[in-house]
């Protein structure tokens, strides 16, 4: 059976929630909805520290209490409206990494696991 996914309507787009029952708190028992939820509410504040940033997503895909990875490139696998852009690095090596500005962008990447921000500087 496939696993429940939950469609939101944010800034005139469609965001899918995967998964959206999966605890990510266990103390509390609130969930990976309920995470995306927060930053919704939260957006005009969150996206006053992000936006136009390139963002390192560091993903906590088994919940808060479990381990998280960095990943700096964008997952070849995302709505045409991700936006994102190449940097360069000393090394000579490039990343696609993605740039948040709206909402529906913010919560398309706590849907991934992102339970906190980190935009490059």
């Amino acid at each position: 059976m496939a696993a429940r996914k939950e469609i939101l309507e944010v800034a005139g787009r469609e965001v899918t929630v995967s998964n959206p029952d999966k605890v990510f708190f266990p103390t509390t028992g609130h969930t990976k909805l309920d995470l995306v939820r927060y930053y919704l509410a939260v957006a005009d504040g969150a996206l006053r520290g992000v936006s136009g940033r390139p963002m390192a997503l560091k993903r906590f895909v088994h919940g808060a209490e479990g381990d998280f990875f960095f990943q700096k490139r964008a997952p070849s696998s995302r709505p045409d409206w991700i936006e994102t852009v190449e940097l360069s690095f000393p090394s000579g090596r490039t990343a696609e990494e993605i740039v948040v500005r709206d909402a529906a962008q913010l919560a398309w990447i706590v849907n991934l696991g992102c339970i906190d921000l980190n935009p490059h500087p």
